[in-house]
């Protein structure tokens, strides 16, 4: 196991990149704890692979360096770097039994075989592949594959860190849940460092205690799934994050008040002083669904917006609303009374996050 540093890490595929948008990974220095159990989270093409395979050795970056223990490894190759990597799609050998597709990581390295049949019935044990040992790998479901691809990874007890790239995939989607949770035990068990790569929120919150969120080449934040739900960083990870993503809408201070558009916001003067004081025109207020007061009457601090859809999705319902020409999302329990063509709305200033340029602002409430 290892604790692995990326320190003014950059890489561009052009030869002479000429901007911020030539790279695919920005200047970044970023750190994953040994025996951690980390997500890297974000759509496709942000990065998140390139990083990964930067880590591995498979990519040696354009600038910076990779740390495994205070070590600059930059110049070592996969093999010396002692990483295991778990990929999209299943690496087996077909014509071996499972059986020998999980000893052979260890047979490779000289393993004994008392020590190799020990480790492997352990880790089919724990990935319930007991019952598939003695059949070869070819006749194997894709989901049994990847079990096997995963098994490989775990097996030796000495790699310094076991990278997943999206390596659910092709699993069956009733098996997903069950295989994310067995991970986690995983990890649990035997305390290896991983990283797991995937654009999923569900799979990163489900398996990982910290989550790295990627964003047009750069790590926007670096936190628990509870952290990045109630205090996105960023305003890509407030629209990402969460079912539905946050509102965000644009907001100035005029006259004393808080506007969007053309309507006065009720919030609190930290808030205000915090618009006003804005170095930038691109200011925003976000309001997780969850965290927007619905009323059916009117009420102090009230905003009346129009009902344009109401999805019933049984234990709650999401309402699409209209504040003028804002879009808003809120979420009412299903005990909740339901209002019908119109509703009135609060924002709790607790839960208010103000971002300029993009980036979240403290708020000072007092």
């Amino acid at each position: 196991m290892a604790e692995i540093a990326l320190k003014s890490l950059a890489h561009s595929y052009l030869a002479t990149p000429g901007s911020p948008e030539d790279y695919a990974i920005r200047e970044m220095t970023h750190v994953w704890q040994q025996g951690g159990a980390y997500a890297l989270l974000g759509p496709s093409g942000c990065g998140k692979s390139t990083l990964l395979n930067i880590i591995s050795g498979l990519l040696e970056p354009s600038s910076g360096e990779v740390l495994f223990d205070g070590q600059v490894v930059n110049a070592l190759s996969p093999e010396h770097r002692n990483i295991a990597q778990v990929f999209q799609f299943p690496v087996v050998y077909d014509t071996m039994t499972v059986y020998d597709n999980l000893a052979f990581p260890l047979r490779n390295v000289g393993t004994s075989e008392d020590k190799v049949h020990e480790r492997v019935l352990e880790v089919a044990d724990v990935l319930e592949l007991t019952p598939q040992l003695k059949r070869k790998a070819k006749n194997l479901s894709a989901d049994e594959k990847q079990k096997v691809s995963m098994g490989r990874g775990l097996v030796r007890d000495d790699v310094s860190a076991i990278l997943f790239d999206e390596p659910l995939t092709v699993i069956d989607p009733q098996l997903k849940w069950k295989l994310r949770r067995k991970l986690k035990e995983i990890h649990q068990r035997f305390n290896i460092t991983m990283v797991y790569v995937t654009h999923d929120q569900l799979e990163a919150s489900t398996f990982a205690d910290k989550i790295a969120v990627m964003y047009e080449g750069q790590v926007v934040q670096f936190g628990t799934p509870r952290e990045l739900f109630e205090r996105p960083a960023h305003t890509f990870v407030g629209y990402f994050i969460g079912s539905p993503g946050m509102n965000l809408f644009d907001v100035r201070a005029r006259d004393g008040e808080i506007v969007a558009g053309d309507t006065i916001i009720p919030l609190g003067r930290g808030i205000y002083d915090a618009v006003a004081k804005a170095s930038s025109n691109n200011v925003k207020l976000g309001v997780r669904p969850e965290f927007v007061e619905v009323h059916v009457a009117p009420v102090e601090g009230g905003i009346e917006v129009t009902v344009d859809d109401i999805q019933d999705l049984g234990t709650y319902s999401i309402l699409s609303l209209h504040l003028g020409d804002i879009a808003l999302k809120a979420r009412i329990d299903e005990d909740s009374p339901t209002p019908h063509n119109n509703a009135f709305i609060r924002f709790p200033d607790d839960r208010i996050g103000l971002y300029v340029d993009e980036f979240r602002v403290e708020i000072d409430h007092e």
